[in-house]
């Protein structure tokens, strides 16, 4: 059985595709948009992204919350938040594991934090409060990380796992940033993905990097690599039906190669869940 809140398999929202989103027949389900590109009253972005939410199911996804930060929650953003899904009413909205401010200054990089019990509880309260705000649950992305604290006392996955039930909050995986975070951390990709809580996984992201050998660096300017593209083979046999997309923010293509790629995607998915083909015939349908 196909859950009721999958949407299939998307791609993000970018200007030189908006054209080609509103009059290209394609094969996407659904877009994923930048929250901050959007908080702003009319404009070309505001006019393109109403059209497309008026044909698509639309999911908002932000990258300024810092969630993890000690400062307090900003509340002028949290507003703007609102305002926005107001307008769009998207599927869900979703942010980052992470801080991205401190002291007052924004780093513009999602900042990963110690795991540790206090951190878990300090994370979970502010999810709390966002949620509170907005009105419903929200996701929670891993991010891909360079570095490591002394203090951590467990695993990533742990942490990640323990944030969303304390918080009773979804995840958004993010299968390259766990490629990523275990080649920069030597850890296995797959012990990350086994100890996943699967009923919290709402959403799945699909992107490329750039590899320096020594390390690896979240850049989504690549195509999905083959390394990748198998971790979320195993993703979709151990998670069954997560909507699914593919992120691309620079070095961007054609639109029709990111449709080429997302159906990728959705033949392994397909491959791994046989009732997908009942669901992506009666899309076809539509």
């Amino acid at each position: 059985m196909i859950n009721d809140h999958f949407l299939g398999f998307g791609l993000g929202l970018r200007i030189p595709h908006f054209e080609d989103v509103l009059t290209q027949k394609h094969n996407v389900d659904w877009f994923e948009i930048l929250s901050e590109n959007f908080m702003v009253d009319g404009g070309k972005p505001r006019y393109y992204l109403e059209q497309v939410a008026e044909r698509y199911p639309v999911v908002m996804h932000g990258v300024s919350m810092s969630i993890g930060s000690t400062s307090p929650l900003d509340m002028n953003y949290l507003n703007q938040l609102k305002k926005l899904m107001n307008d769009v009413k998207p599927r869900w909205i979703s942010d980052h594991l992470c801080f991205t401010q401190a002291n007052g200054v924004n780093s513009h990089d999602l900042l990963p934090l110690p795991y540790t019990e206090d951190a878990i509880n300090h994370v979970a309260d502010r999810i709390k409060k966002v949620q509170d705000h907005i009105g419903q649950q929200m996701l929670i992305e891993n991010v891909s990380s360079y570095l490591t604290y002394k203090e951590s006392g467990m695993t990533e996955w742990e942490f990640y796992n323990e944030v969303c039930q304390r918080a009773d909050c979804y995840m958004l995986l993010d299968i390259n940033n766990i490629y990523v975070s275990a080649r920069n951390h030597q850890f296995d990709a797959n012990d990350y993905l086994d100890a996943i809580d699967v009923s919290r996984v709402r959403q799945i992201h699909l992107a490329g990097h750039t590899d320096y050998s020594d390390y690896v660096i979240d850049t989504h300017d690549h195509d999905v690599c083959d390394p990748v593209w198998d971790l979320y083979r195993r993703a979709a046999k151990r998670f069954g039906a997560v909507s699914t997309m593919i992120e691309r923010d620079d070095n961007i293509p054609a639109f029709s190669e990111l449709v080429q790629e997302l159906d990728i995607a959705r033949n392994i998915a397909t491959q791994e869940i046989p009732l997908l083909n009942q669901w992506n015939a009666k899309e076809e349908h539509v």
